[in-house]
């Protein structure tokens, strides 16, 4: 962040459209003047009077059982320091963004000016009634612990400094099976900690109720060695003064040891120190973003080593995002008047058990591995996989009833597991998941009208971000005094002009050439083609100089399909083309087809579609449920649609019945299971709504997809183009930023997924 552009796109990220990351929103009917009277006056005295009946109530009638409170006072914000109560807010904010999207709690962050402990006790104390749970941070050390000490003993409601226990508890996850993984037992390591900050005290308490001896564990701080004759320590500090008089050094401590545990500063560990470790040695380093020593570094010092850091980009990341949501949520769940000793640890152990089950495809293809399974390189589990709320939130909640602080108790946890499941469905996560993927294998990406400033901070951003490596066509002149005038990093960008015969230019031409000469182009007329930058730029995804082509901001549809198609051409087996739109609604994603490509298909043509389709979505790890739309419900109107529909229903189930697909419906009976369940029984489709929607024609598509996105507040991403043999994708006219790098994403996992086709028609034509 220490580029001006960067810095730019932080604020503009928090400051454009509403201020801020998050909002509060109705849960209840609000339309009309009976519900308001329900809501408010009068309506209201019924509940608060049933609440002053029986407190307890207070779970029934309101969000209290659902609501944790993000409350510091700005003492210790991230890596910035003592920046004051307000300058804390964007981090509280976003620390309330995370429980939402990974667990669905809702979040009042709370930034209050109190220095001392008894201030903050005060207010953090008087807050009770209104929440289920107090989640403390960025709050400084050593008052911290008394902070968290106070009100953990005055309340009954959870309270956790994140800070403390939530690297405590990932890591102590993590140390579990690094032993195991490493051939080591927890009470015979010998265990250095470098820092003694609030997370460094935590983990440290938690490895030695987990095992480790005390006599085995030394700590350092800024100013050295932790011993019982430094008079500049807390008491809770010199818990862990270690009488060892051969330690002077973190060098020296190093020597022998089994693991390294790191919460401090970047770069103070060296290769040489590591060289000195006992065989098999373990590091953890967790300072962040800069490792305690790098991980490349490391792996290169010692062949034998396991490593973990704090960062995403490496194997092993120890993210507080494994556990403080599910902590909470399993805390809640319960109406637990405590978290305590043993809801943590119940915590760990389920993180450590969950990275030994095999894992989910769906995690497998969000990082683009082939078989994610427990080794040296994958000791905890990752972010993205969807089962920590369950796994982790239901140990939690068993280890609350277990130990008597929960005041409800669970009996069906099968019936709990699926309800966890079900708080995570709307989101969009399915985005971060194909981000994740994009990630693991970035694909060079031509932007085909780069002479544009949104195409520029998109492909500044995809280039940040891991996802792909731009490409830019356009007038080099112009697009460079953008890059400037915008100060945009893309320095070292590959920039064509293909108005210039550049480079592969004549070789292209003869391709077209020889491609188009019986359809009455010329070899001039091609090489005046190949000026056109979408000519040019599909000449580059065909001939391997790029991945995927993207284009359509300021052109219409045809003319970036056009050239797509004559010069690529389709997928084999494929007859034609079609245009898919991923909607991403607050009930899940929705898929729409063919909003783009085809007119008015034909019977033939839609059961193409439909099969282009099906296979797209599962592309996302997503089994489609195909409803096949029209305005008649299994045959109840006649007319030329219904028949059309009704015959492509009855073709994909004779030729395609491993395609879950059925119709002619309407699109509320596709959409609401229980209506379809209620009218139609015998459908096929029966049992959860339809996620993916096949239209009679362009318009009707076009038309509601476009009223999803307005009326809906629907994300669309795509248009996606199916059926090519190469990754080419349009871009919808005017499109934004955010909706250009949606794009390229999309773009990259489809350069994936064909390559790896390809890969495998290849070896099966060698076979054969």
């Amino acid at each position: 962040m220490n580029k001006p552009n960067r810095k730019q796109d932080a604020l503009d990220y928090h400051a454009n459209g509403r201020p801020g990351k998050i909002q509060v929103v109705p849960t209840k009917p609000t339309n009309s003047q009976r519900d308001l009277t329900l809501a408010y006056s009068p309506g209201v005295a019924e509940p608060c009077l049933r609440i002053a009946e029986n407190v307890d109530d207070v779970y029934k009638y309101t969000a209290k059982g659902n609501l944790v409170g993000v409350i510091t006072n700005g003492t210790a914000v991230l890596g910035l320091g003592n920046i004051g109560p307000e300058a804390s807010k964007p981090v509280m904010e976003g620390k309330g963004l995370l429980f939402k999207i990974y667990a669905d709690i809702d979040v009042f962050d709370l930034e209050v000016n109190a220095k001392t402990v008894d201030e903050f006790v005060a207010i953090v104390k008087a807050l009770e009634p209104t929440f289920g749970g107090i989640n403390l941070e960025d709050i400084s050390a050593p008052t911290c612990f008394e902070i968290e000490r106070r009100l953990k003993a005055e309340m009954k409601i959870p309270v956790m400094h994140d800070d403390q226990h939530g690297t405590a508890i990932i890591s102590g996850a993590a140390l579990i099976n690094a032993c195991e993984i490493q051939g080591k037992k927890l009470d015979r390591i010998k265990m250095v900690v470098n820092g003694a900050g609030a997370a460094a005290v935590s983990c440290s308490k938690i490895y030695l109720t987990l095992g480790v001896k005390k006599e085995n564990l030394v700590m350092f701080d800024i100013n050295g060695l932790i011993t019982p004759g430094r008079t500049d320590l807390d008491e809770i500090r010199l818990q862990f003064a270690t009488e060892r008089k051969d330690i002077k050094t973190l060098a020296d401590a190093m020597k022998g040891a089994d693991v390294f545990i790191g919460l401090s500063a970047g770069n103070v560990v060296t290769q040489d120190m590591l060289k000195q470790m006992a065989k098999n040695p373990i590091v953890f380093a967790m300072a962040n973003p800069v490792p305690e020593i790098d991980y490349d570094e490391a792996i290169k010092a010692r062949k034998d080593i396991l490593m973990a850091t704090g960062r995403a980009d490496f194997p092993n990341q120890v993210n507080n995002v494994l556990g403080f949501p599910y902590i909470f949520r399993g805390a809640l769940d319960v109406r637990a008047t405590a978290i305590n000793e043993e809801m943590k640890i119940a915590a760990v152990k389920a993180i450590a058990e969950m990275a030994k089950k095999p894992v989910p495809e769906a995690v497998n293809l969000a990082y683009n591995t082939q078989n994610l399974k427990f080794g040296r390189d994958y000791i905890i589990p990752k972010p993205m996989d969807q089962r920590l709320i369950t796994e982790v939130s239901s140990a939690v909640a068993k280890a609350a009833i277990d130990s008597g602080v929960a005041r409800k108790i669970i009996t069906d946890w099968d019936a709990y597991s699926e309800q966890l499941r079900l708080r995570i469905g709307a989101d969009d996560r399915l985005l971060r998941n194909i981000a994740n993927k994009a990630k693991q294998n970035p694909k060079r990406v031509v932007f085909a009208e780069a002479d544009n400033y949104k195409i520029l901070k998109a492909a500044q951003i995809v280039k940040e971000e891991g996802i792909a490596t731009p490409i830019l066509l356009g007038n080099m002149a112009r697009i460079k005094r953008i890059i400037k005038e915008s100060d945009l990093d893309l320095e070292d960008i590959h920039i064509i002009d293909p108005r210039e015969e550049c480079e592969h230019f004549n070789e292209y031409a003869e391709y077209i050439y020889n491609k188009r000469q019986r359809r009455g182009v010329t070899l001039s007329e091609a090489r005046k083609m190949l000026t056109q930058r979408n000519y040019y730029g599909a000449c580059m995804v065909q001939f391997g100089q790029a991945d995927a082509l993207i284009s359509g901001l300021t052109k219409d549809y045809v003319t970036t399909v056009k050239p797509a198609l004559q010069i690529i051409g389709t997928e084999e087996g494929v007859n034609r083309v079609a245009g898919m739109y991923m909607m991403i609604t607050k009930k899940g994603p929705v898929f729409i087809g063919d909003a783009t490509v085809n007119v008015d298909p034909t019977v033939q043509e839609l059961v193409d579609i439909t099969v282009l389709i099906d296979r797209s979505v599962k592309q996302f790890n997503i089994k489609p449920r195909i409803a096949v739309l029209s305005y008649s419900n299994f045959g109840s109107n006649e007319g030329p649609i219904p028949l059309k529909t009704r015959e492509t229903v009855r073709i994909l189930h004779e030729k395609y019945p491993e395609i879950l697909v059925d119709g002619d419906m309407q699109a509320n009976f596709a959409l609401n299971s229980h209506l379809l369940a209620d009218n139609f029984p015998f459908s096929i489709l029966n049992g959860a709504p339809a996620n993916t929607l096949v239209f009679p024609n362009l318009e009707s598509g076009n038309i509601a997809y476009k009223l999803l996105q307005e009326i809906g507040d629907a994300e669309a991403v795509g248009p996606i183009l199916l059926g090519l043999k190469k990754s080419v994708h349009v871009l919808q006219l005017g499109s934004s930023v955010r909706e250009i790098v949606n794009m390229v994403t999309i773009a990259v996992v489809d350069a994936q997924e064909k390559a790896q086709n390809e890969t495998q028609n290849v070896i099966s034509r060698t076979r054969s």
